[in-house]
């Protein structure tokens, strides 16, 4: 994605290849950039998180700084806590449509960008040892 001027943030957005001082490659800074936009708009996902995600993609604060704030990784830690309750919480029913929601996601990435050769072991289509 070209940096540019983006009404949604107030101003300009940085380029993927600004994420590059924190991503491994070009591909993985582009997803880390469309992973912020969605942070940035998602109102599900709490103010300090969108706040976080504002604030990278307009270039006030670099990435780096972002997951070295203590501010913003307390949100992180809040929000992950608060997904791993959920999904403690799912019933039966509800884990296997996540799980067949799970797969068919990793189908549609794998289809448009192929196979992750580093992902010797499938987790994605490995159960789960940890329901309890």
């Amino acid at each position: 994605m070209a940096a540019g001027h983006d009404e949604d943030f107030g101003g300009r957005e940085i380029d993927d290849d600004e994420l590059l001082d924190v991503a491994d490659n070009p591909e993985q800074a582009a997803e880390l950039h469309r992973a912020l936009r969605t942070l940035a708009t998602n109102d599900k996902i709490g103010p300090e998180l969108r706040e976080m995600a504002r604030e990278v993609l307009t270039g006030r604060i670099g990435m780096r700084e972002a997951i070295q704030s203590d501010r913003y990784m307390s949100a992180i830690g809040t929000r992950l806590d608060e997904m791993r309750t959920a999904a403690q919480n799912l019933s039966p029913e509800e884990r296997e449509a996540s799980e067949k929601r799970a797969v068919k996601l990793r189908e549609q990435y794998e289809a448009e960008h192929g196979p992750d050769e580093d992902d010797e072991d499938d987790a994605w289509s490995r159960p789960r040892d940890d329901r309890h």
